[in-house]
């Protein structure tokens, strides 16, 4: 009888499941995820020996004679040679110009993270310098550091989300991890690049001051505390002309405050909160920093910002024609929300300063779950750090690994969007994506969730930049069900977790190299939300021609044995 109510209730279409899909639902991340920032595919290999090819699909690769039948093995429980090369194949290719590093360093997208320190949620989560281990070892390249006056220790700043009910951790620890995590990355003897801090500062002339000196005591040569280049070269004869990737080496290099006259108070959280309280702590803290002149940056502390100075415009200036009273090496912190308020009007024009100096936008402050700016739209005007929220592996997330795939964390921008590009990405053609999906093996179902329940489906969004709505086109394949009353009919029956799809799945779009395609495969639930099992994204320029199996990432951006089935074919419309 229970099981007839548990069944009756599944198809309440008025049950708390009954809500519209969520698509940019991401778990949160720990220490054993992989993915963020492109290092799942650096790192592919963790479960690879567990991978094996459903008996479906092996029959499906014969059939379109991607492999003989003789190299298939049938019959074999573990793939054979020619399956484990396909198995390996991967399915993008990094071309090596995206990750060539002699390039001026405001022509390279950076993967990068926004409040850094928080292990959740925006407004009473718990702060570690763990975080920063885990965001880096992700793959982020920039982190951002809220630095607070300690009221117990006037020595030791204090990291927090400045108004919140999360707790704190000493700044001297985060650095500390920075610099354990620097100290690794050298003696792995990867080609590590450089980690950016994004100083957010609310201390005092001495809190700066401790700023300074704590980051020069614990980073040591570790900082980037002066130019790279000696004084009469052209960096220093005010020609704004910036410093290669490849001199930063692996160098940890900060972003410092640069306050222009006539700032507007405001907070990197752009906060729009409704807590009373959280309102009367910011008017506080704002008299408090007018009556001590504590918004200026003292000389100490403005010394570290070498290669950027953050300014939020009070103006269109920026953009328009040169900043007003511009810092030497400009980064422009503005919000999403501020930001798309010139787009896409401005659009070029943006682009078109974005090739020479740094832009860092960041998600407004309304998105307190740590859900995410969606930042495609934000690179396809060149903008170098799209800050995400790395506390989940949602939308923005997977879109951040597709981007950064294989790559140190920096990417370069396409032509378009560099010195002497036009700022307009789009090529003028018109291409069509043909996605051929032959199925998928090993499916990860949650251990609440009956197996013979599952109706996989594949679907797929085609996230273009010039979708400033966040309003993808999305192509599905039907829900897949094995056939359980005639399965004695049906010799090559696939269980629900071996999905057979066969099928194409087509958009047209208007040609552009910051074009990306998420997959997830999910379950056809009657009358509820559709659960999601994994999910991959790709950057289409990045994709291999020819069959290949996709490694699918769970929603915590751990790698899983799942995988995909597919081959992309491009066409000139």
């Amino acid at each position: 009888m229970s099981e007839l109510i548990s069944g009756i209730s599944k198809l309440n279409p008025f049950s708390k499941k009954s809500a519209v899909d969520d698509e940019d639902k991401g778990e949160a991340i720990d220490a054993g995820t992989v993915a963020g920032g492109g290092h799942a595919a650096r790192r592919s290999g963790i479960t690879k020996d567990k991978l094996r090819v459903s008996h479906g699909l092996k029959k499906y690769l014969i059939e379109e004679r991607v492999l003989q039948e003789t190299e298939v093995g049938l019959d074999l429980e573990q793939p054979t040679g020619a399956l484990r090369e396909l198995l390996d194949r991967s399915h993008i290719h990094v071309p090596p110009e995206v990750i060539d590093r002699n390039h001026p360093l405001p022509e390279y997208f950076i993967s990068s993270s926004h409040n850094t320190y928080l292990m959740a949620h925006q407004l009473f989560g718990e702060s570690h310098a763990s975080a920063y281990e885990i965001a880096l070892y992700t793959g982020s390249r920039c982190v951002e550091i809220d630095a607070w006056d300690n009221d117990d220790n006037k020595e030791e700043p204090k990291v927090t989300h400045g108004y919140t009910l999360v707790s704190n951790i000493p700044f001297r620890a985060v650095c500390e991890t920075l610099r354990d995590v620097v100290d690794k990355e050298a003696a792995g003897e990867r080609n590590a690049a450089p980690i950016m801090i994004s100083l957010e500062n609310h201390c005092d002339a001495h809190g700066q001051l401790r700023l300074a000196q704590i980051m020069r005591e614990v980073f040591g040569d570790r900082l980037l505390s002066r130019a790279i280049r000696e004084k009469g070269q052209r960096e220093q004869e005010g020609t704004g002309e910036h410093v290669t990737l490849a001199e930063l080496g692996n160098k940890i290099v900060v972003i410092v405050e640069y306050h222009l006259p006539n700032e507007v108070e405001s907070s990197d959280s752009d906060s729009s909160s409704d807590d009373e309280a959280e309102r009367q702590a910011r008017q506080q803290y704002a008299e408090k920093k007018k009556a001590t002149n504590a918004g200026l940056i003292i000389p100490e502390l403005a010394d570290l910002g070498v290669y950027a100075q953050s300014v939020k415009p009070v103006n269109n200036s920026w953009f328009e024609a040169d900043l007003d009273n511009a810092p030497h090496h400009q980064l422009i912190n503005v919000s999403e929300s501020g930001l798309k308020a010139f787009l896409p009007a401005n659009s070029a024009k943006i682009a078109r300063h974005n090739a020479h100096h740094l832009m860092r936008v960041f998600p407004k402050g309304t998105r307190i779950s740590s859900k995410n700016l969606a930042p495609v739209p934000f690179w396809g005007i060149g903008a170098q750090v799209c800050a995400l929220n790395w506390q989940t592996f949602g939308a923005s997330s997977q879109l951040n690994e597709a981007l950064f795939a294989g790559s140190g964390g920096y990417v370069l921008k396409p032509a378009a969007l560099r010195a002497g590009g036009n700022g307009n990405l789009n090529t003028g053609r018109r291409k069509k994506l043909c996605l051929h999906v032959g199925g998928a093996t090993d499916i990860p179902v949650p251990k609440d969730r009956d197996v013979d329940g599952i109706k996989p489906y594949l679907t797929c969004t085609l996230v273009h930049p010039n979708d400033m709505n966040n309003m993808p086109i999305k192509r599905k394949t039907a829900g897949y069900k094995p056939h359980k009353l005639t399965s004695f009919m049906h010799k090559d029956n696939s269980p629900s977790t071996d999905p057979i799809w066969k099928e194409v799945l087509e958009w047209e779009y208007d040609d552009n190299e910051l074009v990306f395609l998420r997959l997830l495969i999910k379950s056809d639930d009657s009358f509820a939300r559709n659960p999601i099992f994994c999910v991959a994204a790709v950057r289409l320029m990045y994709a291999t021609s020819g069959w290949s199996f996709i490694r699918m990432l769970d929603l915590g951006g751990h790698e899983t044995t799942c995988t995909l089935l597919v081959r992309f074919e491009f066409v000139d419309v």
